[in-house]
């Protein structure tokens, strides 16, 4: 069986919804931001309350087990009551936890998601344990034995045990997912290059891509539009700018925009799947991570990978909870044969 290992974070989400939730839109020349806001000094009731597991390493290896890996993975948590809830959710769920991390003295990661009425949301976090992974408490045996490592963004300190990895991962011929964080995008595009020459797929949101090349997606103005591009300019800027090897896949994501590929000879774009939007949460793991396992296991080009993952990540936001609505690979193609219209466009 194809054997993959994640590197992430591991949380206690807490979801908060609230229909008093304002979304404020801010336009410059160059760009358009939304903020969400509550009335300040305010008592505000919350609409929806739920708690669940989260974080990248949580989330992506849930997926891999689901389609059917055999997974492993790799985070770190405390020793405390939100650690019991993290270790009591893998029961049953085919994830080898022998290569976790636990120490008595560090903080399990703790996350407050407010939903707005949108199902879009703003994260405040607690990295706790997630920040604190030192190289020698990681299994390189086990990296080494294994065919595929997905990297999810890692903060603070554990940022570090990033190049390490990915260079014995390089050295001993897995192939490598990466998933680009802020703390490592925020050091520049020259202290990820190493890690970027060395991943097989690399999966960027949009603005961690802007952050990664400095190129600023324009929006259209009374001199110059661009909204009616299948993929914009700046895009497939983005896009070549950071692909630095041949046999790389370069994605960015764009949320209810859809998803942009490049592999070097052809661009690619697709849609989001339609679905009824519940929660963002969780979407880009469960995108990032089905997208490398449907190349991984089902060798399809690189559209219909983008289509298998826009389902499963369509799914997932339909759902409250980062790991709720992920599909196997066979609830994917019934949905894709009940929309034999729904499909990618090179660009």
């Amino acid at each position: 069986m194809y054997k993959v290992i994640t590197v992430g974070s591991a949380t206690i989400d807490v979801f908060v919804e609230c229909d008093d939730a304002n979304i404020v839109s801010v336009c410059t020349k160059d760009k358009c931001s939304d903020y969400m806001s509550y009335s300040y000094g305010s008592k505000i009731d919350i609409s929806n309350f739920s708690s669940n597991v989260g974080g990248g390493g949580i989330n992506t290896a849930t997926n891999f087990a689901n389609l059917g890996f055999d997974t492993s993975a790799i985070f770190k948590i405390g020793k405390d009551f939100y650690s019991d809830g993290i270790l009591n959710f893998f029961n049953g769920r085919n994830v080898n936890l022998n290569n976790i991390i636990q120490k008595q003295e560090s903080s399990t990661g703790f996350s407050v998601i407010l939903v707005s009425f949108q199902g879009d949301r703003t994260v405040l976090t607690h990295r706790g344990a997630n920040a604190e992974i030192d190289i020698d408490e990681i299994n390189f045996e086990a990296i080494k034995n294994t065919n595929l490592l997905y990297i999810a963004p890692l903060n603070g300190k554990s940022n570090e045990v990033l190049e390490p990895i990915v260079k014995y991962a390089k050295e001993h011929d897995i192939k490598i997912c990466f998933n680009a964080g802020t703390t490592s995008l925020k050091k520049g595009f020259k202290h990820i290059k190493s890690i970027l020459e060395a991943a097989h797929v690399v999966v960027l949101n949009k603005e961690e891509a802007m952050l990664a090349t400095g190129i600023v997606v324009r929006p259209d103005t009374r001199t110059e539009r661009f909204s009616h591009e299948i993929i914009h300019p700046d895009v497939k800027q983005m896009l070549m700018s950071l692909k630095v090897k041949d046999y790389q896949v370069i994605v960015i994501t764009d949320g209810s925009r859809g998803v942009y590929a490049y592999d070097g000879e052809k661009f690619y774009f697709c849609e989001p799947f339609p679905s009824e939007v519940v929660s963002t949460l969780g979407a880009g793991d469960a995108f990032a991570s089905t997208f490398c396992a449907t190349l991984a296991h089902k060798g399809l080009d690189i559209g219909r990978a983008l289509m298998y993952a826009s389902v499963n990540s369509a799914s997932v936001v339909s759902e409250f909870g980062a790991t709720e609505g992920l599909l196997s690979f066979e609830q994917i193609e019934e949905k894709l044969r009940m929309r034999n219209d729904y499909t990618y466009i090179l660009g």
